[in-house]
């Protein structure tokens, strides 16, 4: 009887998925997550007037944020603005930190509007118990730090947007794209607990056309078109003990997601004050041509789709003495991944699986909630204090088929993350400055319970940060707390208003 490779062994265990969104595009590009894992806001590289009132989004505008998210929103704009919103930010229990300096300009005439922004970026990598360092064949040592090189990483990330307005209609059209140059992203050191170094190289682009028609005092319309690439490299260094001494060992995982996305918003006006209710619908599809094989599901991996939805409606309360705001999402979610036999395998039953054929497949389906809620405070436009909570509740289950060992299992996870956060606003004349504080409770370092063993990495437990992530645990997950801090100061200048 042929019996099965490492490869295949490991096929037969766990599978898992990961997918990396940026964060700043909110409710437009879906999070799918399947480990309450602790990352730091990597993405959040433009600013944000809402962020301290819980990142309310819905029936609340937020003037600087808006246009990266759908270009169209740019047509609301008059005038020349430049802004810088550096942001710091780090996990507890040393699990690494970010800083990032922004710089950017918005400007908008009776006719034209555009944008860019661009950031440059430093990512602290986590501390790591000693481990053995490979230095030459007859040269091994323990070494209890990493290389600087190693513990922080450098990014950029640059954006644009430019459109047009239609006089008379109230309707605006632009065209935005991001594009991001990694050199890592949180937490993926710690989905290869064992290995000794990881070096991570790639890039993400987004492209965005949007649409907005919109006139006061009547209920405004969006619509979005996106299209999302990422495509990442993970070269993985392991450190290799046999019963004939050590060996080195380089491992190359190749991580690349394309989504497509469709996004609908509406608000109406309501009251004799700034009143308004929104609603939202949105629809993304990605396909998974490559997914990294994790050590914390040791799965080689093939490809996956998703299916996400999201249908949101939120109300914003306005007047001169400041806002309150809502916003309730519901995202349901169905993901379906698997692995393909690289050769023939036989199965526990003596059936044939033939090369090309599935040996384990996976269904999801999350039903998750999502809740913000936010208050600003004003105080004759000078000085303004914001406070608000933003409240997620992931629920799953998975369906796992074995095909080699014949075998089936369900699987059923919930957790819940909260954010609190605040902020403080000075105006001076045409100079904005603005502070948030935000915290985030309910992620930390997730394992994997095995019974009476509980999977460990370097440190106390498998440990993975991503801001999105969906995982086909092979048992309950299991938690360590860790706390996720952010602070972002922003300054906005108002340079003139200009004309055509």
């Amino acid at each position: 009887m042929k019996t099965l490779s490492i490869r295949q062994k490991r096929a037969c265990r766990s599978v898992a998925l990961l997918f990396f969104l940026p964060v700043i595009a909110q409710a437009q590009l879906i999070s799918v997550r399947s480990v309450p894992v602790a990352a730091t806001e990597q993405f959040l590289v433009v600013p944000s007037q809402n962020l301290g009132m819980g990142g309310v989004a819905i029936a609340y505008d937020d003037p600087s944020l808006d246009p990266f998210v759908n270009p169209a929103k740019g047509g609301r704009l008059k005038g020349v603005y430049l802004f810088s919103a550096p942001v710091f930010g780090n996990i507890t229990e040393n699990n690494g930190g970010v800083r990032t300096l922004p710089l950017g300009a918005l400007l908008g005439s009776a006719r034209w509007f555009g944008g860019m922004s661009l950031a440059v970026q430093q990512l602290s990598g986590p501390e790591r118990s000693d481990f053995i360092s490979w230095r030459t064949a007859s040269d091994i040592a323990w070494n209890s730090s990493s290389l600087l090189a190693d513990q922080n990483k450098n990014n950029l990330y640059a954006a644009g947007l430019l459109g047009t307005k239609f006089p008379g209609t109230g309707i605006s059209l632009a065209a935005g794209i991001s594009w991001a140059g990694l050199e890592a992203m949180h937490g993926v050191d710690f989905l290869y607990g064992n290995s000794s170094r990881i070096e991570q190289s790639g890039h993400i682009v987004d492209y965005r056309i949007g649409l907005l028609r919109e006139k006061s005092g009547q209920p405004s319309f969006e619509v979005l078109l996106l299209h999302n690439r990422i495509r990442m490299t993970h070269d993985v260094y392991y450190n290799r003990w046999f019963w004939e001494g050590f060996s080195a060992e380089i491992v190359r995982n190749l991580d690349q997601t394309n989504t497509w996305g469709l996004h609908l918003g509406s608000m109406v006006p309501f009251g004799r004050q700034d009143s308004r209710a929104g609603f939202i619908f949105t629809v993304n599809h990605k396909t998974h041509p490559k997914i990294p094989n994790y050590e914390l599901m040791n799965i080689p991996r093939d490809p996956g789709t998703t299916w996400a939805f999201n249908f949101g409606a939120g109300f914003a309360l306005a007047n001169d003495s400041g806002a309150v705001a809502m916003d309730l999402i519901v995202e349901p979610i169905w993901s379906h991944t698997w692995a393909d036999a690289a050769e023939p395998v036989t199965a526990g039953r003596g059936v044939i699986i033939p090369a090309g054929s599935k040996t384990v497949e996976n269904y999801f389906h999350f039903t998750n909630w999502l809740a913000r809620v936010g208050v600003s405070l004003e105080d004759n436009k000078t000085f303004s204090f914001q406070m608000g909570l933003q409240a997620r509740f992931i629920n799953y289950r998975l369906k796992q088929t074995n095909f080699v060992n014949d075998t089936r299992r369900s699987q059923k996870e919930f957790w819940a993350e909260w954010t609190p956060s605040i902020g403080f606003r000075l105006n001076f004349s045409s100079i904005q400055i603005r502070y948030t504080g935000r915290l985030t409770a309910g992620t930390g370092q997730p394992g994997v319970d095995q019974g009476a063993f509980i999977t460990f990495g370097n440190r106390s437990a498998d440990e993975a940060a991503a801001s999105n992530f969906i995982i086909a645990p092979s048992g309950s997950l299991t938690l360590q707390d860790a706390v996720v801090l952010t602070h972002q100061i922003s300054v906005a200048v108002a340079l003139h208003a200009i004309t055509p």
